[in-house]
């Protein structure tokens, strides 16, 4: 008996014969790419995106040369007291920025020479023409200076010109029950020293005319005393 060997319907399959649409095979939509849509371009907002970073640059630029743009101005070395004038040597040059703020150009010195402080200036006080008055409550008509010698304890060892003083009348021990009074309860310090050779405090003050008699006689019996203001230096 011949045996013979039936060929296998599966080894004559071709390889990869599956048909579009088989369990097995990748077709249709689920095969294509989804398409992208072309990127807008917005040529608005490009430019304007350019503008704001020349306009920052150039801002930038001009603080950059603004700051270092010079003027001169006024700087007060000595205290100078409301209503005194401002003398030349209370002044010198100082190069500044420019900042905007109006400070009175060292050009200008010789016609603040001629005004008042209209506040008290302390040194290092940059100049404005808010601080300066061509006119002096403290100095002018009707005002005196007097010079004073005074002993330890009837003045302020804190006192300095520009100050501004209550002048009291201290009764001696011979004055039996006289009381001390206020000869002048605001008087402007001029200046202050002391006598050589001697422990005596030059002062001289500035006051109304009508109270110089008496403080000018108390004094020269050493019956004056000096009492510093508070918030005038």
């Amino acid at each position: 008996m011949r045996i013979s060997e039936k060929p296998d319907r599966d080894s004559r399959a071709p390889v990869n014969s599956e048909r579009p649409g088989s369990p097995g095979t990748l077709s249709g939509p689920a095969s294509r790419k989804l398409p992208v849509p072309p990127r807008e371009r917005k040529p608005a907002l490009a430019a304007l995106a350019l503008l704001l970073v020349l306009g920052g640059a150039l801002a930038t630029t001009l603080l950059v040369l603004r700051s270092g743009d010079r003027v001169s101005a006024i700087q007060i070395t000595q205290q100078i007291g409301a209503g005194q004038p401002i003398l030349p040597e209370a002044m010198e040059e100082v190069q500044i920025a420019d900042t905007g703020i109006p400070y009175v150009s060292w050009s200008h010195r010789q016609e603040v020479a001629a005004t008042f402080a209209r506040v008290t200036l302390i040194p290092g006080t940059l100049l404005t023409e808010q601080m300066v008055s061509n006119a002096s409550e403290q100095v002018g008509p009707g005002k005196i200076t007097l010079g004073l010698a005074l002993k330890a304890g009837q003045m302020p060892l804190s006192l300095t010109r520009g100050d501004h003083v209550q002048v009291l009348y201290v009764p001696g021990s011979g004055r039996g029950t006289a009381q001390g009074k206020v000869l002048a309860p605001s008087a402007l310090v001029e200046s202050v020293g002391t006598s050589e050779g001697s422990s005596s405090g030059l002062v001289s003050i500035i006051v109304d005319a009508t109270v110089s008699p008496a403080i000018a006689m108390y004094s020269s019996s050493g019956e004056i005393a000096l009492g510093k203001l508070s918030g005038t230096g």
